[in-house]
């Protein structure tokens, strides 16, 4: 067997392109907008807690990926999930912990029907779930016109007052922490209001902490389980991957699973910050998955990906969307990164595919 080079090894590492891409991301801000706060704990906070959305959906729309399908429903399971938990808790008077877990069911088994679907038809799943894109949107939309009257829900906050399963996605932990940072002149404090005297940061939110858990758990299953080497085989060669007992069809509708179950993470997470759910939220948040998980080295083709470039992606969308803010840059040249980014990432991808395959 021919030895590879160290630096051929690294060059066809999925989370390369992205460390590169973290690196530069952090420079340039540091540089264009370093005094502007955007590295102080409030700062930190900011950029992260938009990371930390990207994050989540990320993880599952990753190992779907990997597993050789995509999910174009993400962003509206996103919108459909949180008018449920909405709809139950303040229409319909369910405990908050009650209107969570039917929001996780029902949204786990859509998931599970989109991947029957492109398993049973053999449409590629890109039509399927784009099909579900709309499905869901409409009757989203329906429901809340239907049953309030407008497409707004507010009274969740008030609803699910005390709920401990709602606590879980709605509010901060290492709040003593922060506390003991302002006492210490570490970080800042409030000068006036009805605040004054406390810290600036006062937690850590816990959509933050749901991501890390998803990036570490994802992580693990990916390279440490049995589990994970599927995922690579039903994406890589689903045919090859039969012949050897791996259960490609079950992986595949799992995955699909799991990307409606972090879709519902990411939504209960946001109707327990914002005390509300509204039709419209998540849109466009299945193509920013995808970019996440593009820029994170994952080939558009499946069997090759990292859960950890995926989450680095998310990072340097998060980085790069508040830092524009911070330094003073018109927000809307951020579609424009989007879209430079993805070209940028797909052109790599088809190079790196090309190498380690050999085609011409």
């Amino acid at each position: 067997m021919r030895p590879v080079p160290r630096w051929r090894k690294a060059l066809i590492r999925p989370e390369l392109g992205s460390i590169c891409g973290t690196i530069l991301v952090f420079v340039l801000f540091a540089m264009i907008a370093g005094d502007s706060g955007m590295f102080s704990a409030e700062g930190f906070i900011n950029w992260g807690t938009v990371s930390a959305q990207f994050a989540i959906i990320a993880v599952g729309a990753c190992l779907l990926m990997i597993a050789g399908e995509f999910d174009l429903s993400i962003g509206s399971m996103i919108g459909f999930s949180g008018i449920i938990i909405a709809l139950l808790t303040v229409q319909w008077g369910w405990p908050a912990w009650l209107a969570i877990i039917t929001a996780f069911a029902v949204a786990i088994a859509i998931g599970a029907l989109n991947g029957f679907l492109v398993i049973r038809t053999g449409l590629p799943s890109f039509i399927v779930t784009l099909a579900f894109l709309f499905i869901l949107r409409g009757l989203t939309i329906f429901i809340a016109i239907s049953t309030t009257g407008k497409t707004i829900i507010g009274g969740v906050r008030e609803a699910s007052e005390g709920d401990f399963i709602a606590s879980l996605f709605g509010g901060k932990v290492f709040g003593w922490f922060f506390r003991w940072l302002a006492d210490n002149d570490m970080i800042a404090t409030f000068v006036a209001g009805p605040r004054a005297g406390q810290p600036v940061v006062d937690g850590i939110p816990m959509l933050m902490v749901w991501a890390l858990i998803l990036v570490i758990l994802g992580h693990f299953l990916l390279v440490r389980t049995k589990f994970g080497n599927w995922i690579f085989a039903a994406g890589g060669d689903a045919q090859a991957a039969r012949y050897v007992g791996v259960p490609v069809n079950r992986v595949k509708i799992l995955m699909f699973m799991l990307t409606a179950f972090c879709a519902t993470i990411f939504a209960t997470c946001q109707v327990m910050e914002f005390g509300s759910a509204a039709a419209d939220r998540g849109l466009l948040k299945e193509f920013e998955a995808i970019i996440s998980v593009v820029i994170g080295g994952a080939l558009l083709t499946g069997g090759y990906g990292s859960v950890i470039g995926a989450a680095l992606g998310a990072l340097i969308f998060g980085v790069v969307q508040q830092g524009l803010f911070f330094a003073g840059v018109e927000s809307s040249l951020f579609r424009v990164f989007l879209g430079v980014i993805l070209l940028l990432a797909v052109i790599l991808n088809t190079y790196i595919r090309r190498r380690i395959t050999g085609e011409r």
